[in-house]
C-alpha cells in the first residue's frame, strides 16, 4: 500500500440536498469539483458530515457514485460505508469497490454495547465485502459509544486490509499509540479539526475533519506550515480556526446546516439544508453564519 495518497487534507462530504430534501447528484458533483479545485487531497464520504444515519443505503449510494463521477480519479476517495447492521453495512462496501475507491471505513456498530469480539467480526465482515479495498477503522468513541482498545487494534491488524485509523478521539497520545503500533507504513487521520496541529505534531498523516471543506483554504496552510516546521504560524492560525468552529456551534442550528449555508455565501454552492431530525437554520442564526463566513474570508485573507 501507497500512503502518500493518504497523507493531506481530506475533508469530510456534507450530504447535498435538492429543494425537496431528497439527494441531489448535481450538487454532489458542484461541491466535489469546488473541493477539487481547492487543492484537497481527497474525500471522505458517507460518514457523519454526510448524515449517514439519517441516510438510506439508495441515498448513500447516490452520493458516492456522483462523488466518483466528479472526481474523475484525481481525488482519493474513502466510502464510509457502516450501518447499524451488518448486511447493509457489506453492500454499501462492495458498491464502493465496484466504484473503485481507494478505502472504506466504519465506525463500529452503536446503540448496543458489543464485546471486541463482536466488533471485530462485523469490520471484518464488512472489509470481506470489498476483499480488494484498504480498510480504515473510524474511532470516535465520544459518539459511537465504544473506543478502539490496543486489544481490538491488534487484532483488526490481522486483516492485510486494516491500513488506517481516522482517530476522533480527543487525545492526541492515542494517535501517537496507534502510529507506533501500526508501524511506518499504517496510516493515522486526526480527527478532531480542533487539534490538527497537535495531531500533527505527534505524527499523524493527514487529517479527515468535518470543518475542513467550509475553510479548506485554512486547513490546507497549516499542513503547509507543518510540514515547513513552521508550528507557530500553524498553531496561530489553528487558534482562528478554533474561533471559527465555536462560533459556528453556537448556532440554534445544526453545525452542518450553519457550514452548508456559510458556503452558500461564501461560494454561491447551494447544498440544501440538513435532513430531520437535525435541527435547521432558525431566522436568528443569520447573524452569527454571516459574522462566521466574514470570519473565514478574514482568516484566508490574513494568512494566504
Amino acid at each position: 500500500m501507497s500512503i502518500e495518497k493518504y497523507c493531506g487534507i481530506i475533508p469530510a462530504f456534507y450530504a447535498c440536498y435538492d429543494d425537496n430534501g431528497e439527494i441531489s447528484g448535481e450538487r454532489t458533483e458542484s461541491l466535489t469539483r469546488h473541493l477539487l479545485q481547492k487543492g484537497v487531497k481527497g474525500l471522505y464520504v458517507g460518514g457523519s458530515s454526510g448524515e449517514c444515519i439519517y441516510q438510506s443505503v439508495a441515498d448513500r449510494k447516490k452520493t458516492l457514485e456522483h462523488v466518483m463521477k466528479a472526481a474523475e480519479g484525481n481525488l482519493t476517495v474513502i466510502a464510509h460505508v457502516a450501518c447499524n447492521n451488518t448486511e447493509d453495512s457489506c453492500k454499501l462496501a462492495a458498491h464502493a469497490e465496484s466504484l473503485g475507491v481507494d478505502a472504506i471505513a466504519a465506525i463500529p456498530p452503536i446503540y448496543f454495547h458489543l464485546p471486541e469480539y463482536a466488533i471485530a467480526e462485523y469490520w471484518n465482515d464488512i472489509s470481506a465485502a470489498a476483499p480488494n479495498t484498504d480498510f480504515v477503522i473510524y474511532n470516535i468513541p465520544q459518539l459511537a459509544g465504544v473506543a478502539l482498545t490496543m486489544p481490538l487494534f491488534r487484532k483488526m491488524r490481522e486483516n492485510p486490509r486494516v491500513s488506517a485509523v481516522k482517530n476522533s478521539s480527543m487525545p492526541v497520545q492515542d494517535i501517537q499509540m496507534f502510529k507506533m503500533e501500526g508501524g511506518k507504513d499504517f496510516v493515522v487521520f486526526n480527527g478532531p479539526d480542533e487539534q490538527l496541529v497537535s495531531g500533527l505534531a505527534m505524527g499523524a498523516d493527514g487529517g479527515i475533519g468535518g470543518t475542513y471543506a467550509v475553510m479548506p483554504e485554512l486547513y490546507l496552510k497549516i499542513q503547509e506550515l507543518m510540514k515547513a516546521g513552521k508550528v507557530s504560524r500553524a498553531t496561530e492560525i489553528q487558534y482562528v480556526v478554533d474561533e471559527i468552529i465555536y462560533k459556528m456551534c453556537s448556532c440554534h442550528g445544526n453545525l452542518y446546516a450553519v457550514m452548508k449555508e456559510i458556503l452558500k455565501i461564501r461560494e454561491g454552492l447551494n447544498l440544501g439544508g440538513v435532513r430531520k431530525p437535525l435541527p435547521s437554520l432558525s431566522e436568528e442564526d443569520m447573524p452569527i453564519v454571516n459574522r462566521c463566513a466574514e470570519m473565514i474570508t478574514e482568516a484566508i485573507t490574513k494568512f494566504s
